[in-house]
C-alpha cells in the first residue's frame, strides 16, 4: 500500500474507519466530560478526490461515492455524512474529510484533538489544514510514539487512533505493542487500530497476539467487499477497539450489514466478535 493516503482516500476502508470513528465520539459525547482524540499517523486531514492522487486510482468511486446519494442511509451515518456536506456545500462530492478533520468537527469546544504526523509534507500540509482551531495540535514525530508522548492526558478520557501505512512487514506487531503502551499508560483509553485484510496468515499471527495484549476487552470489526482469499489484493479491512464504548456494539449490529451491501465489490461480508471480552 502507499503511505500517501490520498490515493486511497474515500475508499472502502475510509468509510468503515470514519463512520466507526464519528460513532465512537458520538459515544463519548453522551458525558459531558472533556476527552482528547489523538491519533499517531494523521495524514494530511482533508483530501480533493479530483486531485492527481485520488483520481489515479478512483478508490473513492468504489466507497464513499456509493453512499453519497444513497437514500437509505441509517439516522447512525448522519454525524460522517454531515462532515461531508459541510465540506461539500454544493452537493457535488469532491472533498474527503481524513480523521483529523472528523475528529476536528465531530469534538465539542471542551474537547482536545492531538494529531501526529511523521511525513514533513504532509504535516506541513496537516498543520495547514487545521489552522485556526485552538483545540487541535499537530506533531510531526514518529507515530509509534505517541502512545508514551502524549498519554496519560488531563482530561481522564481519551479516544487513540492507530492508523499506520502498512509499508513494513512488522507494522501489525508495532500495533498491538502501541496498545500495549496506550493501556499500560492510561487503562481506560479506548484504542481504535485500523488494519487491512490482505494475508490471512499474518492477520492470525496479529489476532493472536492481541488476545495476549493488555486490553481489559477487546472488539473486532471487520467489513469485506471480496472473498478474503486472494494475498495480493485489499478484500476489506478491519477494526480492532479495545475499551469500546458502551452501545457502539449494538449500533456496528446495524450498520455492518448495510454497509456490506453498499460497499461489496465481488462478495460482501461482515463480522464482528470479542477477542478480549469483559
Amino acid at each position: 500500500m502507499n503511505y500517501r493516503h490520498a490515493f486511497h482516500a474515500g475508499n472502502h476502508a475510509d468509510v468503515l474507519k470514519h463512520i466507526t470513528l464519528s460513532r465512537i465520539i458520538a459515544l463519548l459525547s453522551r458525558k459531558e466530560a472533556p476527552f482528547v482524540c489523538l491519533d499517531s499517523h494523521a495524514g494530511v486531514g482533508l483530501y480533493d478526490l479530483k486531485g492527481d492522487q485520488a483520481s489515479r486510482t478512483g478508490e473513492w468511486l468504489e466507497g464513499i461515492a456509493r453512499l453519497w446519494d444513497a437514500p437509505d442511509l441509517p439516522e447512525l451515518t448522519a454525524d460522517y455524512i454531515g462532515v461531508l456536506r459541510a465540506l461539500n456545500p454544493d452537493d457535488q462530492l469532491r472533498y474527503y474529510p481524513g480523521s483529523p478533520e472528523l475528529a476536528r468537527q465531530l469534538t465539542r469546544l471542551q474537547d482536545r484533538v492531538l494529531l501526529n504526523e511523521k511525513h514533513p509534507e504532509d504535516g506541513q500540509l496537516l498543520k495547514d489544514n487545521m489552522r485556526g482551531d485552538y483545540r487541535v495540535a499537530v506533531h510531526l514525530g514518529e507515530g509509534w510514539h505517541v502512545p508514551r508522548a502524549l498519554l496519560p492526558v488531563a482530561e481522564k478520557r481519551a479516544l487513540l487512533l492507530i492508523d499506520p501505512p502498512f509499508e513494513k512487514a512488522d507494522e501489525l506487531e508495532r500495533c498491538v505493542t502501541a496498545l500495549d503502551e496506550a493501556i499500560g499508560r492510561m487503562r481506560q483509553t479506548v484504542v481504535a487500530i485500523w488494519y487491512p485484510i490482505k494475508d490471512e496468515r499474518q492477520l492470525k499471527r496479529f489476532y493472536q497476539s492481541l488476545e495476549k495484549s493488555s486490553a481489559p476487552k477487546l472488539l473486532r470489526v471487520e467489513l469485506f467487499v471480496h472473498a478474503a482469499d486472494d494475498a495480493s489484493r485489499l478484500s476489506g479491512s478491519g477494526l480492532v477497539i479495545a475499551n469500546p464504548p458502551w452501545g457502539l456494539e449494538d449500533e456496528l449490529k446495524q450498520l455492518l450489514p448495510w454497509l456490506a451491501g453498499k460497499l461489496a465489490q465481488s462478495q460482501g461480508n461482515w463480522r464482528m466478535d470479542w477477542l478480549i471480552a469483559e
